[in-house]
């Protein structure tokens, strides 16, 4: 593969702690897509905010607002997670559908293969910049935008099962899926509006365990254990 787009949750950041950041999980993340980079892959990231924020985090606050919030909780991750990449020899970039000031730079596919083509790590932060759109939305969007082969979607479950299978242990995993069964058996890989987006655009997903020794490199080099979501 030449890229690929990985979707990290901010949850499995955060490691036992469930909140924040963990640093060594996020180091060991790092570790492995720097193996990537230097194998010649290009690396795209999309980090979710759930480790801060959701937009159900409050009952009380008005929907736009509380998906803003989500927004600025995903680009706190990932400058943070960049600034990890950095610490072990990567050059990253991260880009944002709004203005940031100086902390990161306007998206356009432009500026997305340039920084690509360099050999950087580019993140995409905050969301599509709307609301009523979750980041699921954004990685497939930002995915279908530049190209990218694949997503890698690193989830604390390690695949697509019929049922959730931390309340229902006789749930059964899928190896493969097909897009159309995503959506008609609502499995909730990623939500609907990515699904039939990732559909539209024939865009694959990779569904497996952040929490696997490895996983992020087993799954490019083929090892899989989790769920291929195909189109």
């Amino acid at each position: 593969m030449k890229r690929i787009m990985l979707k990290l949750s901010g949850e499995a950041l955060a490691g036992e702690k469930k909140t924040g950041f963990d640093e060594e999980t996020v180091r060991g993340v790092a570790l492995q897509v720097k193996e990537l980079v230097d194998s010649g892959i290009q690396v795209g990231i999309v980090i979710g905010g759930g480790n801060f924020w959701r937009g159900r985090s409050s009952e009380n606050i008005d929907r736009t607002k509380a998906d803003q919030i989500g927004m600025l909780a995903t680009i706190m991750n990932c400058i943070y997670v960049s600034e990890i990449f950095r610490s072990v020899g990567m050059q990253t970039n991260i880009l944002t559908p709004f203005e940031c000031g100086s902390f990161t730079k306007l998206f356009s596919k432009d500026r997305a293969n340039k920084y690509f083509n360099r050999g950087n790590v580019v993140f995409f932060a905050g969301g599509t910049g709307h609301p009523y759109f979750s980041t699921d939305t954004g990685v497939v969007l930002r995915a279908v935008e530049v190209d990218a082969e694949v997503i890698l979607l690193a989830k604390a479950v390690d695949g697509v099962y019929d049922d959730d299978p931390r309340k229902n242990p006789n749930a059964v995993k899928y190896d493969e899926v097909t897009i159309d069964e995503v959506i008609a058996k609502n499995l909730q890989v990623v939500d609907m509006t990515a699904s039939i987006l990732a559909r539209d655009n024939k865009m694959p997903m990779w569904v497996f365990g952040l929490n696997e020794e490895n996983s992020i490199v087993n799954t490019v080099k083929g090892k899989f254990n989790g769920t291929k979501v195909t189109v």
